[in-house]
């Protein structure tokens, strides 16, 4: 069968993109302070990408000394962040690749939790639009469905998730958890220490534009939307060795 995704390798720099990404995440996992070390740091990365990603909706980035997180975003993705880390990421793992869709759910009952007015929603995909069907060939692709490099599928994942917001609620969160799920899964980040998302909320404007250029379905937006998140995954890369120099002193 021909792999769906074959036509996005052959888009100008997304191959390089993906070989870039790829080089500085395996990198990282040699630095001395991630041999045995990583759970330290894997677990400092959650935090940072949690307080990344709720920032990038809109929620507060702010940890308070005292008593627990109030802002509604925040708290769904610190929630996310427990579940990718730590003795919670196996099982999550294990799900996210024998039953995608059951992971998703999952990761948006974590995340919408204090934001959907409708508690028995959460988990549930909204019906219409071709949304339970996309959501199926999202799921094929994820379990063997293509052999195209973790960067690139990482990268449809989070943009046909972003473009879908299959929820109505916290789709952001859980699609930019759902892009680690596929990096830790494939062996491209296995311990789960970069940390991309600190570069799409620099980058604010460009994710935007590149996740509109995706949806759109044109190749040069698809190309840039490819490119854009397999760069961040590089810059990611970056914030986790600064992580793993600060714990090594």
């Amino acid at each position: 069968m021909t792999d769906p995704l074959q036509p996005l390798l052959d888009l100008p720099g997304v191959h390089d993109a993906a070989d870039l990404a790829r080089n500085a995440l395996a990198e990282v996992h040699r630095h001395k302070s991630n041999r045995r070390g990583w759970p330290i740091t894997a677990a400092e990365a959650a935090v940072r990408a949690a307080r990344s990603s709720a920032a990038i909706d809109g929620g507060s980035t702010e940890l308070p000394a005292e008593g627990g997180v109030t802002d509604p975003v925040l708290a769904g993705a610190l929630r996310v962040g427990q579940a990718l880390d730590g003795d919670a990421l196996p099982t999550m793992i294990t799900t996210w690749q024998r039953a995608p869709l059951q992971a998703l759910a999952r990761l948006h009952l974590l995340a919408a939790a204090d934001l959907a007015d409708d508690q028995s929603a959460l988990g549930r995909p909204r019906t219409g639009d071709g949304v339970g069907e996309r959501l199926g060939m999202l799921a094929d692709l994820v379990t063997g469905g293509s052999k195209a490099p973790a960067p690139v599928l990482a990268a449809v994942v989070h943009g046909e998730l972003l473009s879908l917001r299959p929820f109505g609620s916290a789709d952001g969160v859980v699609a930019r958890a759902a892009s680690r799920l596929v990096a830790v899964a494939s062996g491209l980040d296995p311990h789960n220490l970069g940390v991309p998302e600190v570069s799409w909320l620099r980058r604010r404007t460009a994710y935007e534009d590149g996740i509109a250029g995706f949806g759109s379905g044109d190749p040069a937006g698809v190309g840039s939307w490819l490119i854009l998140c397999c760069g961040a995954f590089e810059a990611g890369a970056r914030e986790a060795t600064s992580i793993a120099e600060s714990v090594g002193g």
